[in-house]
């Protein structure tokens, strides 16, 4: 295609509004939206893409994945980066065009895999990373304690106190890392803990969460209880990752401290529909499906509170523990949740950028970064078709194109 793009939708939402905006127009000179409006027309030689019947909007952001797959952690190195190339194919065609990779086990991957996918040297998604899931020993990101008993090889990257803590942040940010993310409390999908435990104190969390902010790093914090998000929340984390687990008064103080949340919902469905299907348990450990059926009610519970509740949702699917191409499946949970099309699409959008501190992704405005996905129908009435995408652009490039024509003028 030329340097100029106008596809013509039906309709365009610009990630910020109520509702899209009938026969609207966006046209992509540089990598950047140029224009935006009912009048736009098309200058001589741009590419005119026509996607008659669909509906326009920003690029969608994953604010919770995991490309490189966990059953690898004790692989070569080179195995679990090579495994971890269709995820990022898969990402784009699902209309991610950006996603944040939240921590593999005992290596920084994913820094090397953001870098590839940023020089073209493989396709993917736009990627913000937190290298590993920093944890402390015996809780969710001490991925082999037997290994550990038994040879005394840790695998993960774990820390106790304050001062063992704050040098592994510093290790993350010698890696290239974006963000730091920590193990708050336990899991389900680890076999040494509860999502009931907490993983570290206060003081430890509060010296992690200082340590990244004086190297201008953002902390997720991995929690499913109430005393694992307060702390991380009394710390200055950024974001709370799931709270699947936590009662009123924490949506509370993560609403009064303007702390959005990453929910995962899909994720907690996949698992929860699955806990007694013999393929599913097949190399689980056997405690994983005990804690979620054990926690079944409480976790179906604590999703239909907090999306009733007025916590702001940013889109996060822990895709990874469930097969990449079913990420998009986020948006009809939020919906079977109550959560309204425009709150759940700003979650991926306008909302997720701002969690990122990328004002200029999310958004259909002058300006922008030309990230744009196209869905058939309209979103707003019928969220499935979110998962029937027919066109993305990242940064100007299109991406993928099952939907209408192009034509140069």
């Amino acid at each position: 295609m030329s340097g100029e793009v106008l596809p013509v939708p039906d309709r365009v939402w610009d990630g910020v509004g109520d509702r899209p905006v009938a026969r609207s127009r966006v046209l992509v000179r540089g990598g950047r939206v140029a224009e935006v409006g009912e009048r736009v027309t098309a200058p001589a030689g741009a590419d005119v893409v026509d996607l008659a019947g669909h509906t326009l909007l920003p690029g969608f952001i994953d604010c919770h994945v995991h490309v490189v797959d966990e059953s690898l952690d004790t692989a070569p190195v080179a195995e679990q980066t090579v495994r971890a190339i269709p995820p990022l194919r898969t990402l784009p065609a699902n209309g991610f065009t950006t996603v944040r990779d939240l921590g593999g086990s005992d290596q920084p991957i994913t820094t090397a895999l953001r870098d590839a996918v940023a020089d073209g040297v493989v396709p993917g998604p736009r990627m913000v990373v937190a290298p590993n899931i920093l944890s402390a020993r015996g809780s969710h990101g001490d991925k082999e304690p037997e290994l550990t008993a038994r040879f005394g090889v840790e695998v993960g990257v774990v820390a106790d106190g304050a001062s063992e803590v704050v040098r592994r942040v510093r290790e993350q940010a010698g890696a290239k890392a974006d963000w730091i993310k920590f193990a708050g409390s336990g899991g389900f999908s680890s076999a040494v803990d509860s999502p009931t435990d907490v993983g570290y104190s206060q003081a430890e969390v509060d010296a992690l969460v200082a340590a990244a902010s004086d190297l201008g790093l953002p902390c997720a914090g991995h929690a499913f209880n109430d005393e694992a998000v307060v702390r991380a929340v009394r710390a200055g984390v950024r974001s709370v990752e799931h709270g699947s687990l936590i009662g009123r008064d924490t949506l509370d103080l993560l609403v009064r401290r303007r702390v959005p949340l990453v929910p995962t919902w899909y994720c907690v469905e996949h698992l929860l529909d699955r806990v007694d299907d013999g393929e599913f348990r097949a190399g689980r450990p056997p405690e994983v499906r005990e804690k979620l059926r054990g926690h079944a009610d409480g976790l179906r519970a604590t999703a239909a509170l907090v999306a009733g509740s007025d916590v702001v949702p940013a889109f996060g699917t822990d895709a990874g523990l469930f097969p990449h191409e079913d990420n998009w499946r986020e948006f009809p949970t939020m919906a079977r949740l109550g959560v309204e099309p425009v709150r759940a699409l700003r979650a991926a959008t306008s909302v997720a950028a701002d969690l990122l501190d990328r004002p200029d992704l999310g958004r259909v405005a002058p300006g922008a970064t030309a990230d744009l996905v196209a869905v058939p129908g309209d979103p707003f009435e019928d969220i499935e078709v979110t998962g029937q995408v027919g066109f993305v652009m990242r940064e100007g490039s299109v991406v993928l194109h099952r939907a209408g024509g192009v034509s140069r003028l």
